[in-house]
């Protein structure tokens, strides 16, 4: 925890000690800190014995994204989607792929701005179908997320919340009530990788599940990076899906995404391809329906079929979509089978470009 004498926006997941210290009762962390000392995410601080959000209003940078990007297949496939994050995190992963924002400690790494409402209305201006809370876990900047989902809403664009899951249970309730979905990262299957890469716990995350899964009608997928050597194995990715499918449904899609040497594991290997294949097929023979490889190029690993007669309904080489076999409701062309998501009568048009833009004000 580090000093600060910087203003904040008022926060409610807190309580006082009864000595000088306040605890965070955001995330499972339950930081205790004295005035002037923030959480170990950065963003949330004691303030004259308050919790604040020293974040709100404040972004590390925003960017045009195809929404496949967080990565969502079935949530407005080919639509473009407003991205952005703050600084900071409530995980202390050793292989984060933002690391440059997620562990910045630096103030100048917020250098662009943007009100809830200029958000919201850049998002319109640029033809955005939904904005993106990511880059770092949204959860952190929970009441400025909030407020942009309202404002957002208001002028019909959904809300995306690119996360770890890693969240107490109020907090998470009000949280997804502003989201239209989400992407979860569940990082491995066992408690050890969890305390020993990221010095989080397992099961926190796999109550944002069930929760998303049993008491909302937020659309969700999850992200799995294998990392070689650590939860790359048969047996974790074969209990992993078997929970999914008997806990989430079979419906939920699993994206299991390559790891590139970073942060504290730049030693470490690249993953794969073979390995995120091995995952996927793990998966369809456990009866997840709709599994995903992705950052590598593979294009049949990319793409959704159906599941009832196994014709290719969205064909995606990268971010690109070049075959749409869905209907207006959201079936199979062949069979008729629904496929589970949120679809509209034609993809967008987005493609693979990366846009990035400065909000003023």
């Amino acid at each position: 925890m580090t000093q600060s004498t910087e203003t904040g926006f008022p926060t409610k997941y807190w309580h006082p000690l009864g000595d000088d210290r306040v605890q965070c009762d955001m995330c499972p962390r339950y930081c205790k800190m004295r005035d002037g000392q923030r959480g170990m995410c950065f963003v949330r601080m004691n303030q004259g014995g308050q919790v604040v959000l020293t974040t709100y209003g404040r972004s590390s940078g925003f960017c045009v994204d195809p929404i496949e990007k967080k990565p969502l297949n079935h949530f407005l496939p080919g639509s473009s989607i407003l991205s952005f994050g703050t600084a900071g995190c409530n995980l202390a992963c050793k292989f984060c792929q933002n690391w440059h924002i997620s562990k910045s400690r630096e103030v100048d790494t917020l250098a662009d701005s943007a009100s809830p409402r200029r958000l919201a209305e850049a998002a319109v201006r640029l033809g955005c179908r939904s904005v993106a809370f990511t880059y770092n876990d949204p959860v952190i900047f929970h009441e400025y997320a909030i407020d942009v989902a309202r404002e957002c809403h208001e002028r019909e664009i959904k809300t995306v919340a690119v996360t770890a899951g890693y969240v107490c249970d109020e907090p998470r309730r009000q949280f997804y009530s502003h989201m239209d979905a989400a992407n979860v990262d569940l990082k491995a299957f066992t408690e050890d990788f969890y305390w020993e890469l990221s010095k989080a716990h397992l099961q926190p995350v796999l109550d944002t599940l069930l929760y998303l899964s049993r008491e909302t009608e937020v659309w969700f997928e999850t992200t799995t990076l294998l990392i070689p050597g650590k939860n790359d194995s048969d047996d974790e990715i074969n209990r992993m899906t078997e929970w999914v499918v008997e806990h989430l449904g079979p419906d939920v899609p699993m994206h299991f995404t390559a790891f590139h040497p970073a942060w504290k594991m730049s030693d470490i290997p690249p993953t794969p391809a073979s390995t995120l294949t091995r995952a996927r097929q793990i998966a369809l023979r456990n009866g997840v329906r709709h599994a995903f490889t992705g950052n590598v190029h593979d294009p049949d690993g990319a793409s959704t079929y159906c599941p009832e007669c196994g014709q290719m309904l969205i064909r995606r080489d990268w971010y690109h979509i070049s075959d749409w076999n869905i209907t207006e409701d959201g079936r199979c062309s062949q069979c008729g089978t629904r496929c589970a998501g949120v679809f509209e009568g034609i993809p967008g048009s987005w493609g693979g470009k990366r846009q990035p833009v400065r909000l003023d004000g």
